[in-house]
């Protein structure tokens, strides 16, 4: 008998079906994913939401801070400022070119505003100019160009009912209101422009220039000393990629939860694959399912998630816009931030389904008909992995010296992905903790480890999310100082001569008899206005021997001229020079401070420098910033290129402790001795009146204060609000714990429905719903566990590598929070899982089929 074939058979392919099998698979694999894709919301919602939050993210890191502009110096990177009194102000402006090229040239003059305590800056400067035009915008009319002719901004047009057209009366000269403009990179600066040489006596000279190193050198015709600010190079592109390095830490989290729900629906396919299998499909087939299956996720939430990450920037940004006080435009992202977040999208989508597909093809055809899960992966071998990658991300952190950004992100990144490496060894050796406990919890750690992948993976997502918690809870109680008691009690005001506040001010001008004799006068009649219980003048020291400082001109209230008050401040030598940090200011130890505070002068050391209540001042130095040889003031808490001052008496002060000192800012609670001024040959200079109050300062009794001090020359300081970082921590620990209960109320479903044999097993031998109760509890309650003290150790880990130069911030420990991870979470996830669980399962005879 002979056999004849009547269609010769196709030769094409490689041996494995080829492209007509590829093209079955990836039709069957975009079936289920059309099928189940109510099971796959999650993962498609979580890689939506983390791919929208980091575009939002980019487009704030990328406009909310860093400028590419300065609001005040404009494109220049320093800012020479000369007396308006300058008599050679031209030869020292040329001289200034001549050394450095283009300049721009802004004339300052303050316009006190009517019944108020702050001023107009009145600026004459070139809206084309070379460096400043950027800090220039025409909202409506036009730029002032003659004489006469003035621009104002919004806010002093509406102080003074102006608007385009009208005449504007100060300082003796009427000018015509010709235009309305901003400053588009600080939308708080309220001013009023004028054209270049449209100011006859300017109080200060601004001059904007790009200088270099020489200019230390610079000698100005006039022999006027050089008063200059620089601003630094900003870090725009650092901080996109801390935010990108946060949203792939986030998409992390969503990838770890994308390996648990595809493992499930790998589980559910188990059966179908394995009969795939046995008809002929090769490894490469199962694994183009769960993959094809990943790319249609993956790339379903790329462009979903940047479409509504889009929306949500352009409608946030009028909010940032007022938040950040300055104009931003809706299409500077940093695109390739971006399409970096899409990628890492798509690739996190991927991954997450490679991973149980690579598991699935490790599979015997019978295993998988039988539905069995796969046998998990021997734990050691993650252990070992996560314990090099946790030590390398360890050290990176270590030498980032919290300011190299390749080794911060790379530490970041590589220390998450480690601890996440140690979490089924842990579940394991929880396993084996719990081999002498009750049937119900045997049962339950028994499942952790027989499903192994899932577990292991929201194991590692709860402890992703508790470690971000943890290390922003516990860096927010390192950043906090421990004085948090405010500036003023809320039944006391001080009233300061001058504009910039009390004895941390900038510089306090000198009074003669006359002047003070009335300022007096003002303050008692003040404070029998407000019915108050007494008056205490306070007094501030300075050098004589320094020069008088020259008005400050600026947006806001003006410094008056005047002398630098001396301040306690922690200096540290670098490398890079000298950093100045203010740290307290200082008041006269005046007779009448001493007897108000109940100190008896005999019991004061006749040696000690500084009276104070404070214990934490040891090793600071007394600051002069009037000193002669420094280039002029900077910011309290920026680094300075200034030399402290070296007298023993300066440097090395002696402190002696009196508990009776008030401990609020602004009070007098760190004074200096007689015994010191005379040594350092300082003086005193009147500074202001603290008021006190019979009870809490009410709404008309503010209103009441604020009205006579404007009237008598006065400025006024009432209690601010206290915002510390309290909330912070309470807030993302609270984050912290929600995003943990979700992922567990997640995995716990999908690990007790694959045990779902062994819940009907129990219930037709007799188990009670309380058995029931207890296996869920116990699955949930030591995920929970274990998650928060992995996440909570790795947190202080990371944190402790990263403070290693001073571990001291460290010892403030937010005792609550950690509790709250470490205790609550646990007991939470547990009592949760014992509510809603119990109910007897509805079908006994049979399983569920797919």
């Amino acid at each position: 008998m002979s056999t004849l074939v009547a269609t010769r058979p196709s030769l094409q392919g490689t041996g494995d079906g080829g492209g007509p099998a590829r093209r079955a698979m990836a039709r069957w694999a975009w079936r289920l994913f059309r099928r189940e894709w109510r099971r796959q919301a999650l993962v498609l919602s979580l890689l939506v939401l983390a791919v929208a939050a980091t575009t939002v993210g980019l487009g704030v890191a990328a406009n909310a801070t860093e400028l590419k502009a300065d609001p005040t110096f404009g494109t220049a990177n320093t800012l020479i400022s000369l007396p308006g009194s300058d008599p050679q102000l031209s030869a020292d402006v040329a001289a200034v070119q001549s050394a450095f090229g283009p300049v721009d040239v802004i004339e300052h003059q303050q316009v006190p505003v009517p019944g108020s305590v702050s001023t107009i800056d009145l600026r004459a400067q070139d809206p084309h100019g070379h460096f400043g035009r950027v800090t220039l915008r025409l909202d409506s009319g036009r730029y002032p160009t003659g004489a006469g002719e003035v621009a104002v901004t919004r806010g002093v047009a509406q102080d003074f009912g102006l608007h385009v057209g009208t005449a504007w009366q100060a300082s003796g000269t009427s000018r015509q209101v010709v235009g309305l403009v901003e400053d588009p990179l600080n939308l708080l600066d309220q001013f009023a422009l004028v054209g270049p040489g449209g100011m006859t006596s300017p109080d200060a000279v601004s001059v904007l220039v790009n200088a270099g190193p020489a200019m230390k050198g610079l000698q100005l015709p006039s022999g006027v000393g050089l008063r200059t600010l620089s601003r630094g190079a900003g870090g725009r592109v650092a901080a996109e990629a801390v935010v990108l390095v946060l949203g792939s830490v986030g998409l992390l989290f969503v990838g770890l939860m994308a390996v648990a729900g595809f493992t499930v629906m790998a589980h559910r396919r188990l059966r179908a694959l394995g009969m795939v299998g046995s008809i002929g499909a090769s490894d490469r087939h199962i694994r183009m399912v769960m993959l094809a299956n990943g790319v249609a996720v993956g790339a379903t939430a790329a462009v979903v998630g940047t479409a509504v990450g889009l929306a949500g920037w352009f409608a946030f940004v009028p909010t940032l816009q007022s938040i950040s006080a300055h104009r931003v435009d809706p299409l500077a992202l940093p695109w390739w931030g971006v399409g970096a977040a899409m990628l890492l999208t798509f690739i996190t989508a991927v991954a997450a389904a490679w991973w149980p597909a690579r598991a699935l093809t490790r599979l015997s055809i019978v295993a998988a008909l039988s539905g069995r899960p796969p046998r998990p992966q021997p734990a050691h071998r993650f252990a070992s992995l996560g314990a090099v990658l946790l030590a390398g991300g360890l050290v990176l952190l270590a030498f980032a010296d919290q300011r190299r950004a390749g080794f911060i992100i790379g530490g970041t990144v590589v220390t998450a992905v480690g601890v996440l490496f140690l979490a089924p060894l842990l579940i394991r050796v929880l396993a084996r903790a719990g081999r002498r406990a009750g049937v119900s919890v045997r049962l339950a750690l028994r499942d952790l480890v027989r499903f192994q992948a899932r577990s292991g993976a929201a194991l590692g997502a709860i402890t992703l999310a508790i470690g971000v918690a943890a290390t922003i809870a516990i860096s927010a109680a390192a950043a906090e100082t421990p004085v948090a008691k405010g500036n003023l009690p809320n039944d006391q005001l001080v009233l300061y001569v001058n504009p910039g506040g009390g004895h941390d001010a900038d510089q306090v001008p000198p009074l003669t008899a006359a002047q003070l004799q009335t300022l007096t006068q003002r303050t008692n009649d003040l404070a029998g206005a407000i019915h108050a219980a007494w008056v205490l003048p306070l007094d501030v020291a300075y050098d004589p021997q320094s020069p008088i400082q020259p008005p400050q001109p600026g947006p806001g209230i003006a410094q008056a001229a005047g002398y630098p008050p001396l301040v306690l401040a922690s200096v540290h030598t670098s490398g890079q020079g000298v950093e100045i940090n203010f740290v307290t200011g200082l008041h006269v130890a005046t007779p009448a401070v001493l007897a108000h505070y109940g100190i008896d002068p005999s019991r004061v050391d006749p040696r000690a420098d500084i009276l104070t209540s404070r214990h934490d001042l040891a090793g600071l130095q007394i600051f002069d910033p009037g000193d002669a040889g420094l280039a002029g003031p900077a910011p309290p808490t920026a680094p300075s290129n200034r030399r402290p001052v070296t007298p023993p008496e300066l440097a090395h002060p002696t402190i002696q402790i009196f508990d009776q000192l008030p401990s609020y800012e602004s009070e007098p609670g760190t004074l200096v001795t007689s015994h010191f001024m005379q040594t350092a040959g300082m003086q005193s200079l009147p500074a202001g009146f603290l008021v006190q109050t019979h009870g809490p300062l009410t709404a008309d009794q503010l209103a009441t204060a604020r009205h006579a001090a404007a009237s008598g020359g006065l400025y006024v300081e009432t209690r601010k609000a206290q915002h510390g970082l309290a909330p912070l921590r309470n807030w993302a620990t609270a984050t912290g714990i929600l995003v943990a209960l979700g992922v567990l109320g997640m995995t716990v479903g999908l690990i007790r429905s694959e045990s779902a044999g062994d819940l009907r097993t129990l219930a037709a031998t007799g188990a009670s719903s309380t058995t029931r109760r207890t296996l869920t509890a116990t699955t949930s309650g030591a995920l929970a566990l274990l998650g928060a003290a992995l996440g909570t150790a790795g947190a202080y880990a990371a944190l402790f590598a990263w403070h290693r130069s001073d571990l001291s911030p460290l010892g403030r420990v937010p005792a609550l929070d950690l509790a709250a991870i470490v205790v609550g979470l646990p007991l939470l996830a547990a009592g949760g899982g014992w509510l809603f669980a119990g109910r007897e399962p509805p079908t006994m005879a049979r399983p569920a089929l797919d």
